[in-house]
């Protein structure tokens, strides 16, 4: 299957409010470009000084979507030109994006990244962190970020039932905040990748992020 085709396919499985981040990390520029000429335009990085010589290279009209761990000291590199920040998990984080943005005269859209899954490994903010942070004076004053919802990682698993469970939490904390209006502009849930992201937009998600499915293995 070609990657164009491998795209399409999975396009054409997402209901119309699920945004499909096309994960490009380690590939090539001419794979990129094989799913840019079949209608692909929101790319997703794990390495900021990647997705910034890609970004050079590419066409212009390409969404960059940042999912990896974000170092601080790394995020003027982005800041001219990210769409998305996916992984924030931290008010000092916040606070960076949003003195780089303002450098660029711009407003950089983020999601807070929380900890759903059973690993210590991943990143996140817990419940109590995020409710904490979204409801300190700091966080209020951040003028060039826009916070447009949540992101979570599911645990390394088979076992359907415990990611269904995750999924869920984090479904169950975005309807809260919500409830609350806590965070004005929320509206996406950034939960789903290759192995289970039907399972995901089943349990809410509305932004889906597939590598392998359209580009093949590592």
């Amino acid at each position: 299957m070609s990657i164009a085709s491998n795209l399409n396919s999975i396009k054409a499985s997402l209901p119309e409010h699920v945004t499909l981040v096309a994960v490009s990390k380690t590939k090539p520029v001419s794979d990129l470009m094989q799913a840019y000429e079949a209608g692909q335009r929101i790319f997703g990085e794990n390495k900021i000084q990647e997705m910034a010589e890609k970004w050079e290279e590419m066409p212009k009209d390409i969404q960059w979507h940042m999912i990896g761990h974000v170092q601080t000291n790394k995020v003027k590199f982005m800041a001219p030109f990210v769409s998305l920040i996916h992984g924030v998990d931290s008010l000092k984080l916040l606070q960076e994006i949003n003195k780089q943005a303002l450098k660029n005269n711009r407003i950089i859209d983020c999601l807070l990244q929380i900890h759903i899954a059973e690993e210590e490994t991943k990143f996140g903010l817990d419940e109590n962190e995020l409710n904490e942070l979204i409801s300190s004076s700091e966080f209020k004053e951040l003028k060039n970020i826009r916070t447009l919802g949540l992101m979570g990682m599911a645990t390394f698993t088979e076992d359907q039932n415990q990611i269904k469970k995750e999924f869920q939490h984090l479904k169950s904390i975005f309807d809260s905040i919500k409830e609350k209006n806590a965070l004005q502009e929320a509206s996406t849930i950034s939960m789903g990748m290759s192995g289970d992201y039907q399972l995901a937009i089943e349990c809410g998600s509305t932004m889906v992020r597939i590598g392998s499915s359209i580009f093949g293995g590592r």
